[in-house]
């Protein structure tokens, strides 16, 4: 842990805390970085996945100069202790874990922002211990994994002929090692997921930083495929319970589609909806301008709201 030191206003956190570390939570460790030193009310990021890591979120730094942008790696993926207990691959594992983040972080009040499977991991958080959060950020979420599924089928429509039996073929066999399925999945990915090419050294860090084991037991093989214990998954009829002000967002072409997450948006009071223009699923890597603009109008709104 290092020995840099920062200290919320006495608002939002009751005692000075490191700049970064880990926080012990059942099954290991939580790795946590703090960006900023501002006293406005501190955002806690939820990436992706499950099994992705805040790496992929790291644009978000920007929005530090306006109050500490808290980045963590959920156990099992990024610099968090990796884990092959499958008892703890379960969102009420993930919500109780982010409620021992909190405590350790000593957080009376702050903002959620999730993006993806984090909006998931949210605002099942936020339906069991809502008191300190002040307001949400649902950046192309999943309440559905029916309607999440059902998107997807609607956009690998759009794609060429040979991509769709690809994907058919082989998810009715269940050969997702298939080298078709593998240039089906990564067309894909480049079409709804993350349009802008990155480097290489890039790729390999969040491949490096990726708990596959964690995204395949939850998840399933593919971004379109779903398998695993969340198969079940639906909150859309919580999300009138969501009594805080939110922003969803999504991307042009993501996978979470924007009229999907508009329909959301609609069953949430005190929301607003943005689309972010010429991105896909990862929306702060796309067009990481109107995202950062997008999110600091918001959280300036939520601010003002708090006075």
């Amino acid at each position: 842990m290092v020995t840099f030191w920062l200290s919320f206003s006495q608002a939002y956190a009751s005692t000075p805390i490191p700049k970064e570390g880990f926080i012990n939570v059942k099954g290991g460790k939580v790795w946590y970085r703090i960006n900023g030193t501002g006293n406005k009310t501190p955002l806690l990021l939820l990436h992706g996945g499950p099994g992705s890591s805040s790496f992929n979120l790291d644009g978000l730094s920007e929005l530090s100069t306006d109050r500490p942008v808290i980045f963590i790696d959920q156990i099992g993926c990024g610099r968090s202790s990796r884990i092959t207990d499958t008892s703890l691959m379960t969102i009420q594992q993930f919500v109780e874990q982010l409620e021992q983040v909190r405590k350790g972080l000593h957080l009376d009040q702050f903002y959620l922002y999730g993006h993806s499977w984090g909006t998931m991991l949210g605002i099942d958080y936020y339906l069991k211990y809502p008191k300190a959060i002040k307001a949400i950020v649902f950046s192309s979420p999943c309440f559905s994994t029916k309607a999440w599924t059902n998107d997807a089928d609607t956009l690998i429509a759009t794609l060429p002929k040979d991509i769709q039996i690809a994907i058919s073929v082989n998810e009715k066999n269940k050969t997702y090692n298939d080298t078709a399925y593998e240039n089906a999945v990564n067309v894909y990915y480049a079409n709804f997921v993350k349009r802008s090419k990155v480097s290489k050294a890039r790729q390999d860090s969040s491949k490096m930083y990726f708990g596959k084991n964690v995204y395949e037991f939850m998840w399933g093989p593919s971004e379109f495929t779903a398998a695993g214990n969340l198969l079940k998954y639906d909150r859309i009829k919580d999300l009138p319970k969501v009594k805080v002000p939110t922003l969803l967002m999504a991307g042009e072409f993501d996978e979470a589609r924007p009229s999907t997450v508009k329909y959301f948006q609609s069953l949430i009071p005190k929301s607003e909806f943005k689309m972010i223009r010429n991105a896909g699923h990862a929306t702060i890597i796309d067009n990481k301008e109107e995202t950062i603009q997008t999110l600091r109008k918001f959280l300036l709104e939520a601010d003002a709201l708090l006075k």
